[in-house]
């Protein structure tokens, strides 16, 4: 597959890493479906790509939403063969906090949103995918669930997120080998610190400090490289039930 072929559904487009990859696929000549909460965000970013993104409203811990949503995107891209899972949230929270324990509420959203958000998304996609036309090696589509060095390196305060990130990258490789008899490949990308607008919020200082613990390149990542990555994964087939690290060599410390 050719990233210029790409009929790509992604959620959390509307902002941060989602968007970047709605941008780069566009630019590469492939159509993008914006899935997203954020209904005024993500209609100007859609608006601001242009004729070949379309923004469709989806709360993926909605199993309704999220298959009402993919079949829309379905008939606006006229074929869906990408799946970029990027919705998601922080989650930040201490075990034993100042106000007492977490909630378990709180725990419990953030697996809703990162982890069953992601499952629903997938399922609901490679239910359309299977019926694709195979290309070469019989290929029929790519899942990307969007991991984090938190899954390995898991902070103080991560505990939620980190429990998330690791279950994205656990049920990869599970669902590559289910799913290669119809030819849907699924890969997880981790990232490390990536210049995304929550960053952009912290003071500068903050910013430099973080972007100095990256051995090399000593920079916060881009996110265009990560759409980068997701481009190079969708065009080599070979890549299939994997992991990949994007975190210049950093090696997340306990805080």
């Amino acid at each position: 597959m050719k990233i210029k072929d790409a009929r790509a559904v992604i959620t959390g487009g509307a902002s941060g890493l989602g968007n970047a990859v709605a941008r780069y696929i566009s630019a590469q000549g492939g159509r993008v479906a914006l899935l997203d909460v954020q209904e005024g965000p993500g209609r100007d970013s859609a608006a601001a790509i242009g004729a070949s993104a379309t923004f469709v409203r989806c709360d993926v811990t909605s199993e309704a939403e999220v298959n009402a949503a993919m079949d829309t995107a379905y008939q606006a891209l006229g074929g869906l063969n990408l799946l970029v899972n990027c919705a998601g949230v922080v989650g930040a929270g201490r075990v034993l906090g100042k106000n007492g324990p977490m909630a378990g509420e709180f725990f419990t959203k953030v697996i809703h949103i990162n982890l069953i958000g992601t499952f629903l998304c997938d399922k609901a996609a490679a239910a359309l995918m299977q019926n694709n036309p195979p290309g070469v090696d019989g290929e029929r589509g790519l899942l990307i669930h969007t991991s984090s060095v938190a899954a390995f390196e898991g902070q103080i305060g991560q505990a939620a997120y980190a429990a998330t990130k690791a279950a994205v990258a656990g049920m990869t490789l599970p669902i590559a080998r289910e799913l290669a008899r119809v030819g849907i490949r699924c890969v997880a990308i981790a990232p490390g610190i990536f210049r995304t607008p929550m960053m952009d919020g912290m003071p500068p200082e903050v910013q430099a400090s973080l972007a100095a613990q990256v051995p090399f390149p000593a920079r916060l990542g881009k996110p265009e490289e990560f759409a980068q990555l997701i481009a190079a994964v969708f065009e080599i087939p070979m890549l299939n039930g994997e992991t990949i690290r994007l975190d210049g060599a950093i090696r997340m410390q306990p805080k």
